[in-house]
């Protein structure tokens, strides 16, 4: 597999920034009450992770050390201001969905988590390559809860009804039933021995965390903190 295939397969699935690493849990339990909800903010979040890393990488050079995590900050929230200016624009009503959520991209820990990891240390290219990757492993983790939640407290997908309304299960789509979704998501991740934050009995049993290790516990450098 080349790098840049490498790029956007660690994003979508060994290191799935939702299901694998279980960061930006904030949009993904608060805004995924259906398929369309967390599709669009999966696709905000992707825009603005490609524009970020892209940016960030070409300027890694500039941006004097003491000042990168203000430096990174301030370039991520000009694009957050972009996409949402746009979404108000031609989408109001996905912007009157998400809320306050799309201007909270700034802070999303997997944004500037990939800045400081990976951008800030590799090229353009495969840094907007690794913000394509994780952003459609986001957006394809919210829509996948978002699914799961509209059609078993709505009984639709995509406002297509498919389950009558006698059948609906309507905690689903309160807050308790993100939870319950994500929990029911992650049992069959570790079930079937898919990489997971919480699937570590194999590797511990090795003498490796579930993550790779970070810089401080010696382990692979697959960690992303240390890519």
């Amino acid at each position: 597999m080349n790098e840049s295939m490498e790029r956007l397969y660690n994003g979508i699935v060994k290191e799935n920034p939702t299901f694998v690493l279980m960061l930006g849990m904030c949009p993904t339990l608060a805004v995924t009450t259906s398929a369309v909800n967390g599709l669009g903010m999966g696709l905000s979040t992707l825009v603005v992770l490609m524009m970020s890393n892209w940016l960030i990488s070409i300027f890694r050079n500039v941006i004097p050390d003491r000042v990168r995590i203000p430096a990174f900050i301030v370039i991520v929230a000009s694009l957050v201001t972009v996409v949402q200016l746009l979404i108000e624009g031609f989408l109001p009503s996905l912007n009157a969905a998400l809320g306050i959520y799309i201007p909270l991209i700034v802070v999303n820990c997997i944004i500037l988590g990939r800045a400081e990891a990976y951008a800030s240390k590799n090229k353009a290219w495969l840094s907007f390559l690794d913000g394509l990757g994780m952003g459609l492993g986001f957006t394809i983790a919210l829509t996948v809860i978002g699914m799961c939640r509209e059609l078993l407290g709505g009984g639709s997908v995509f406002g297509y009804e498919i389950i009558p309304s006698d059948y609906h299960i309507s905690i689903f789509v309160l807050a308790p039933g993100a939870f319950f979704v994500l929990a029911l998501l992650t049992a069959l991740q570790n079930k079937f021995k898919a990489p997971s934050a919480t699937n570590v009995e194999k590797k511990e049993d090795e003498g490796q965390p579930a993550c790779g290790g970070c810089s401080g516990c010696g382990a692979s450098s697959s960690c992303p903190s240390k890519q």
